[in-house]
């Protein structure tokens, strides 16, 4: 569903139009409802058409709580995840405290994932583009693909 990057500017009130290549195929996959959360891994947001987040939200819950590492990554998607729903103009308003966790301001990168999308901060997503690979540390199904 979402593949490639784009560059997107997000208004004073911290609105982003969603691109239009991705509208109908939200519309028709999820009647333009979408869930939007905090990366654990990344200083970014996930973004996930509804079917795929209830998915993704059942794996979360049944992880075992018990471990702090389980909790504080039930904490960080579970906790910050929002519904949204693309306005009449293609629009979604991000909430003040996922564009704090994310560190998002006029610029953004909106990259795509399959089923998910991520949403950066220009400035981090090309921070990021800029890092060295580090290829040892790399899962063999990864080294095995010819790309």
């Amino acid at each position: 569903m979402f593949q490639g990057s784009q560059s997107i500017n997000m208004d004073s009130k911290g609105r982003m139009a969603i691109p239009s290549r991705y509208r109908d195929v939200l519309a028709a996959a999820c009647d333009g409802r979408l869930v939007i959360t905090a990366n654990p891994y990344d200083r970014c947001l996930s973004i996930y058409p509804e079917p795929q987040w209830q998915a993704i939200r059942a794996q979360i819950e049944a992880l075992p709580s018990a471990n702090k590492a389980v909790r504080r990554i039930q904490r960080l998607v579970l906790g910050n995840a929002v519904e949204l729903e693309v306005d009449a103009n293609g629009r979604i308003l991000l909430p003040p405290t996922l564009r704090e966790y994310a560190n998002l301001d006029k610029k953004l990168m909106l990259v795509g994932l399959g089923q998910k999308a991520e949403l950066w901060s220009e400035a981090s997503w090309n921070g990021l583009l800029d890092e060295p690979g580090d290829d040892e540390s790399l899962p063999l199904e990864i080294q095995s693909l010819a790309l």
